[in-house]
């Protein structure tokens, strides 16, 4: 049961953490299928339980792995699914990683806006531009491969 845990949350002593959730892979590929990796590191003394991506319009989600430990609820609009919430008690000083496929869209960038739930009832909403207090995700998307 522990092997699977580790598989969902890599656990990091306060001076690796990072500072805010972020998205990995940083660039990709137009029109690729790639594969995700979100990080919510716990940085306070509150324990985070959940976090809420919102997905853009233009990304298609294709797949979420599944490794142990936690639960996800995929919100639809029809067919497509629009956000995907994880629940995950992330204890102060531990990160844990969510893993999710998705079709990009052919150009531009990828805005990714989160939403970290607390056990003390409140948030930190990672949705802002770069350079504000909480600044959501990134992923730049370039040139897809010829056919």
């Amino acid at each position: 049961m522990r092997t699977l845990l580790t598989a969902a949350i890599v656990v990091v002593f306060a001076a690796g953490a990072s500072a805010h959730v972020t998205v990995a892979p940083e660039t990709s590929r137009g029109g690729a299928v790639e594969r995700y990796t979100i990080r919510v590191p716990t940085e306070g003394k509150v324990t985070t339980t959940a976090l809420d991506l919102e997905l853009p319009a233009d990304v298609t989600i294709t797949g979420v792995v599944v490794t142990g430990g936690f639960t996800y609820e995929a919100r639809r609009e029809g067919d497509r699914i629009v956000g995907i919430t994880w629940h995950l008690d992330v204890k102060p000083g531990e990160v844990a990683e969510f893993v999710f496929f998705a079709r990009n869209p052919a150009s531009g960038q990828i805005q990714w806006k989160a939403h970290q739930k607390f056990a003390d009832g409140t948030s930190a909403d990672w949705i802002g531009v770069e350079g504000d207090r909480r600044p959501a995700a990134v992923t730049t998307l370039t040139a897809a491969r010829p056919k």
